[in-house]
């Protein structure tokens, strides 16, 4: 009995499966970039990161974005409606990942904006110091903080269930906001890697919603344009 349902479970969510798939690709791949020891890193570097200062405050937004794609991945997968909309989303999230690795090994780079040393003793910058020792500054072009985040802020704007609730949507392009800032706040990205981010995340964007438009809106579209020439032909006349 119990292995009949961890079947039916198991078929209700087999459409996750792409996704841990992939998870555990872009880990594998990360991974061997971040170890891979380029002797050249192009170093990433405008002069508006000069005029950001550091603040160790940021560095709740930029850990919160853990649980934020994951909860949202989560949540369309077991929780929305339209599996599309699910395979929109990790569509978006692959796409980006496999450029940021592309991009990794073609053009390996590098920062060098953190700060020497991060002073005191509280909780952020504690955190800050844990960050800084585990997470290498190397590979930061496009940053997938920023990427990611907005990939998922998008998704979750559209969902016609999410979309209802007011405070989702506020404390999701608010969050969404605080972590792109928290990347450069916490040095930890360049602003041409948030740049790069930002507009990979449009570009991207744009191509997910024609490949993933609905049938209905193609044939309400074509209906418009048939209509369109239909009257023009007859004004002509």
């Amino acid at each position: 009995m119990k292995q009949m349902k961890m079947i039916r479970k198991l078929k209700t969510y087999k459409h996750a499966l792409w996704f841990l798939l992939y998870s555990a690709f872009y880990m594998t791949a990360f991974s061997a970039v971040e170890k891979a020891g380029h002797v050249h890193y192009h170093v990433i570097h405008t002069w508006l990161d000069e005029q950001i200062p550091f603040c160790r405050f940021f560095i709740i937004p930029y850990f919160l974005w853990f649980g934020f794609i994951g909860a949202a991945v989560t949540w369309f997968i077991m929780c929305c409606k339209n599996r599309d909309e699910y395979y929109k989303l990790i569509t978006m999230l692959m796409m980006g990942m496999t450029i940021f690795i592309v991009v990794s090994v073609v053009y390996p780079n590098r920062l060098d904006l953190r700060p020497a040393q991060v002073e005191g003793n509280d909780i952020f910058a504690i955190l800050c110091r844990y960050l800084y020792r585990t997470d290498t500054p190397t590979n930061v072009l496009p940053s997938i903080h920023v990427y990611n985040s907005m990939a998922v802020c998008y998704a979750v704007n559209a969902n016609e269930t999410l979309r209802r609730k007011k405070w989702v949507i506020a404390g999701t392009d608010v969050l969404t906001l605080l972590i792109v800032l928290s990347t450069m706040f916490l040095k930890q990205h360049s602003v041409i890697d948030v740049t790069t981010g930002m507009v990979m995340s449009v570009v991207l964007q744009v191509i997910c919603d024609h490949i993933f438009e609905t049938e209905p809106e193609r044939a309400g579209a074509d209906a418009r344009i048939y209509s369109s020439k239909q009257g023009e032909s007859g004004s002509r006349a």
